[in-house]
């Protein structure tokens, strides 16, 4: 028997009859946090956006399409490894690999920055030809923190040895000498620039396919105040989706992930932006 008024299905979107055989892309929720350092609680996170995803309206005014059509599966969660962040990495390596193998695009949503890593190391076994576009407020770019290369904190350092080069977007927070480089658009920068001027240098400095890395804190804390490291002075939810739309236009997305959404209990706003901002751009990259 099936209920006439039950509740949406407990997947990305709450879609009925999801197939994995007619998918494009699929979402691997992976509620990882084990190498935070300011605010854990990124665990949480994966569970916190699907369930807002599913009161997301399927039909989108900004793609004028039900995005949902192109075919997205979500897995079951990723159980985390606790043995040790390298190992994490390499379970969710493997997981990934399955999903390109059958000729699919991987969307992980964290959990911590950390999940990326994994994603674009099986990517890259197949082609290195790609760079990494990073939305972030912090530059993620150390070779090691905290006794490990593989923690939040090193995600774009890791990247740059497995890719064609990365770009940053909305960074306002690094280490020593990191807004010297060429591949880093600062915030403070950004802010005297048109969405437009911003997409540009995006399209200019970067391969035509991308793997897209988005962590919720390039977003202002004004309008994100859900992340483990909350930054103020960032990005608009416009302003983001904006670029996306020019961007994603002129790009070949090989694979996204959307992290470090630490959920506040009770405060759900951020939880349903998070998730709208997924669906959008699955939608600009795909639809």
């Amino acid at each position: 028997m099936r209920l006439l008024n039950a509740l949406p299905p407990y997947n990305m979107f709450g879609l009925e009859d999801q197939d994995y055989k007619k998918a494009k892309v699929v979402v691997i929720p992976v509620p990882y946090d084990s190498t935070s350092t300011y605010k854990a609680g990124s665990r949480e996170g994966p569970h916190a956006i699907i369930e807002a995803s599913r009161t997301v309206e399927l039909y989108s005014e900004e793609t004028g399409s039900d995005i949902s059509r192109i075919g997205i599966f979500t897995t079951d969660e990723l159980a985390p490894d606790y043995s040790s962040p390298e190992n994490m990495v390499k379970r969710i390596e493997s997981e990934v690999k399955v999903v390109i193998g059958d000729k699919k695009i991987p969307v992980l949503i964290g959990g911590e920055h950390t999940i990326s890593v994994g994603s674009i190391s099986a990517l890259s076994k197949v082609n290195k030809k790609f760079s990494v576009l990073q939305f972030d407020a912090h530059s993620d770019s150390r070779d090691s923190y905290q006794g490990t290369r593989y923690c939040h904190a090193c995600v774009i350092a890791r990247a740059r040895e497995l890719c064609n080069g990365t770009y940053s977007v909305g960074i306002r927070s690094m280490e020593e000498g990191a807004d010297r480089r060429k591949d880093v658009l600062l915030m403070k920068d950004m802010h005297k620039m048109t969405n437009e001027q911003i997409a540009k240098k995006i399209i200019d400095g970067t391969e035509d396919s991308v793997y897209l890395t988005i962590d919720f804190d390039v977003l202002d804390s004004s309008e994100m105040p859900s992340t483990g490291t909350p930054e103020p002075d960032g990005m608009s939810f416009h302003n983001v989706k904006e670029i996306l739309r020019i961007v994603l236009k002129k790009k070949k997305v090989i694979g996204l992930d959307f992290v470090e959404l630490n959920p506040i209990p009770g405060f759900v706003a951020p939880n349903y932006l998070a998730a709208k901002l997924i669906y959008l751009t699955i939608g600009f990259a795909f639809s």
